[in-house]
């Protein structure tokens, strides 16, 4: 079970004017299960998108760069669960852009307006014949309220659908954000989640736009991390449909910062979700790194110590052997680091104690204290590195036995 998470409501789930959604059961790797999803965009949606750095990036990745490059009108986003089509050379590259053809014939736009999206199993070929035949369904399944449905059809290993909407005003305006996005493991995005999508009836301008993005992606989805690992599938896509009414040209306009708000906060809820819902999660972990010279300093001390299997299965055990945080620091590639000015703290519902100042343990620390912090389900670690103002935010969860079930019986 997610640690403290639960979907939203269907209800809850804000419709964005100018995109609907539509699911279908397709049997691309299992039966009985919605595994197709198609969003369709009104014309004149700006789209835009960042994509993993992994050198073997699946087919889908490679033909949603090459059609954003172009830079058609998009107008549709088709993604399949169950198969990553990963490895899978030209064979793969023919299938996903055969199916964004089938895409396009049925909305009777061009296939280069079409994104596909993949994830599930590397290097296995995608029966493309079935995604086609399921294809019809989807469009027929095309509603501005589908979000929930959409948010389910795209998991694996997830154990929920992870969903989030914000509504804000702008000159007398309703603007709304929503989104969803799929990630339990293999969760290390070296720019985004394994998939993630959200939407805004706003209209922004194209550089503006990307701007967005990657700041939504830097404040979320760049923050969590589950077992280190980068997906070769790894998407996240912004669409503002302009339906709104309310257009912003550039990051002076009145009211972006409150939509740069929404955007982000929606990217936040999403990650956090994912490390939430993270595989044989129990815990989870907020690392936040403080007084380093700047933020991405900050950020490879915090990954190091969310990344450390003995860090992490500490805290699946509940055993305050918390040295392994201290030695996580200490080799987070922070050369000059001068541990005498380091401080951790561990806290948990709203309190915290000193475990470590001045190279060491703490005076007033007591290892039964840090065992009753560490029995919660929700845990923070603070580091203060003593070296400047900058600081950063890393979520994480721990890593328990059934991580490995999981991931030891992924293809069964």
């Amino acid at each position: 079970m997610p640690v403290n998470y639960q979907t939203p409501a269907a209800t809850d789930l804000l419709p964005v004017a100018g995109v609907r959604l539509g699911v279908a059961e397709a049997g691309i790797r299992k039966l009985d299960r919605r595994d197709l999803a198609v969003l369709a965009l009104v014309p004149g949606c700006r789209v835009a998108g960042v994509f993993t750095a992994n050198r073997f990036c699946a087919a889908p990745v490679l033909v949603c760069r090459r059609h954003l490059e172009i830079g058609s009108d998009l107008r549709a986003l088709v993604i399949n669960t169950g198969i990553a089509n990963a490895g899978t050379g030209e064979q793969g590259w023919q299938a996903a852009t055969e199916t964004c053809a089938a895409v396009g014939r049925l909305l009777d736009v061009d296939d280069r307006q079409v994104l596909p999206f993949s994830t599930g199993v590397i290097l296995e070929p995608l029966p493309v014949d079935r995604l086609i035949a399921a294809l019809p369904r989807c469009i027929a399944d095309l509603r501005e309220d589908n979000w929930h449905a959409a948010a389910q059809a795209i998991m694996t290993t997830d154990t929920v659908a992870k969903a989030a909407s914000r509504r804000l005003q702008v000159d007398g305006r309703s603007v709304t954000v929503t989104g969803i996005s799929k990630g339990a493991g293999m969760i290390r995005p070296n720019m985004a989640t394994m998939l993630g999508f959200i939407a805004t009836d706003a209209g922004i301008a194209t550089p503006l736009l990307q701007q967005l993005l990657r700041a939504a992606a830097d404040e979320s989805f760049n923050c969590i991390t589950v077992d280190g690992d980068t997906s070769t599938n790894d998407s996240f896509i912004l669409i503002a449909t302009g339906q709104a009414g309310v257009e912003f040209a550039d990051a002076s306009t009145p009211a972006y910062a409150a939509l740069r708000d929404a955007v982000i906060a929606v990217a936040v809820e999403l990650a956090q979700a994912i490390i939430r819902d993270g595989e044989g999660a129990s815990k989870f972990i907020t690392i936040a790194v403080e007084g380093g010279r700047d933020r991405a300093e900050c950020k490879r001390v915090g990954y190091a110590v969310a990344h450390s299997p003995l860090v992490k299965t500490a805290f699946f055990a509940s055993d305050p052997n918390l040295g392994r945080i201290l030695a996580a620091i200490g080799y987070a590639e922070v050369d000059d680091l001068d541990v005498d000015r380091v401080s951790v703290w561990l806290g948990s519902a709203g309190s915290e104690i000193l475990v470590a100042e001045k190279g060491g343990r703490a005076a007033s620390y007591r290892e039964e204290d840090g065992a009753r912090i560490m029995q919660h389900a929700e845990i923070s670690v603070r580091v203060a590195l003593g070296r400047g103002t900058a600081r950063a935010t890393v979520y994480t969860c721990d890593l328990s036995y059934d991580y490995v079930r999981i991931n030891a019986d992924y293809r069964s």
